[in-house]
């Protein structure tokens, strides 16, 4: 199984993306100062890093140049509060594959951990397939019944969630979490939304609200 190290200071931003990566079926660690993390992507199981730039110890830029100075060449994507041009070019200087600023979209961050882990291992393709549904993942193409459907960023991602829990109740708050990102308002109707709009382009019968939890994919 795929590894990831989540490598951040906030308690709350590890648990967020660990339990996203974990639904993705990803395997994940996490560390939460710098040494830790140099020392825990060093043994040998780590497919890919999250790695926040501030940290105790030494920052994330440090950590990196560290790894690639030992020959470390798993991708990593770097998180940050800081928002200059001059920190994404010295991340990217230091050997990042990606830089992710915060407040991010959790969505967003798990597209980056695919394509950088395609272009890492060679992959090729990766589907979730459920009845007459095909979801192409790094591809971004969904057909039903043989015909290709038409999604925008945001019902891809919905849609994805759904194909990868088909019968789990899915409340409002996680499908939040995991399409929209930490920082969205839980008290938005934007789901609700959202849903309409897939059962518009995908049939009706394919999205089943549960009355007072959820949605849950038939």
């Amino acid at each position: 199984m795929t590894r990831i190290l989540v490598v951040d200071d906030e308690p709350h931003i590890v648990s967020l993306v660990s339990r996203s990566l974990n639904a993705e079926g990803f395997d994940t660690v996490s560390a939460d100062d710098g040494a830790e993390a140099l020392e825990r992507a060093q043994v040998g199981d780590i497919d890919l890093i999250v790695l926040d730039v501030g940290l105790p110890t030494m920052d994330g830029f440090e950590v990196l140049r560290l790894l690639r100075a030992a020959g470390e060449r798993m991708p990593v994507i770097m998180l940050t509060a800081r928002s200059s041009a001059h920190d994404a070019v010295e991340g990217l200087d230091a050997g990042a594959s990606d830089y992710v600023p915060k407040p991010f979209s959790v969505a967003e961050l798990l597209a980056r951990v695919r394509s950088r882990l395609r272009e890492y291992t060679g992959a090729a393709t990766m589907t979730l397939t459920h009845d007459d549904v095909t979801l192409d993942i790094l591809g971004r193409r969904m057909t039903v019944a043989g015909r290709e459907i038409d999604l925008s960023a945001r019902e891809f991602a919905l849609a994805e969630q759904f194909l990868r829990h088909p019968g789990d109740v899915l409340t409002r708050e996680v499908l939040l979490s995991s399409v929209w990102g930490m920082d969205f308002d839980p008290g938005s109707n934007v789901v609700d939304v959202y849903v309409r709009y897939l059962r518009a382009k995908l049939g009706a019968d394919h999205i089943v609200t549960v009355r007072g939890e959820g949605y849950r994919w038939e």
